[in-house]
């Protein structure tokens, strides 16, 4: 199984290599107030990817964020409940 898994990822770097090198063209990119950027494709590519994935973890950090308050908030109650005194109860016959 480690073989196949290190095989799949030659073939993806290998892939991703090749899609580099393929897509090096400059391009230029207009920005505000007549800015422009010119760099390779494959680089404007991966800086754009980079900041959508950056993007898509900050937009979870609040959900994760509660998540993490509401179990340590349960956590807490059940604490409470597995401490507090047993009820006595009355003998069954």
């Amino acid at each position: 199984m480690t073989a196949l898994t290190w095989f799949l990822r030659f073939i993806i770097f290998a892939f991703l290599v090749i899609f580099a090198l393929q897509n090096t063209a400059p391009v230029t990119l207009s920005l505000a107030l007549d800015y422009q950027w010119q760099a390779p494709l494959v680089i404007v590519l991966l800086a754009f990817f980079g900041a959508g994935a950056l993007l898509g973890v900050l937009s979870l950090v609040g959900t994760i964020f509660r998540q993490r308050r509401e179990i340590a908030r349960l956590k807490r109650a059940l604490l409470k409940v597995e401490q507090a005194p047993l009820p006595d109860l009355p003998p069954q016959q």
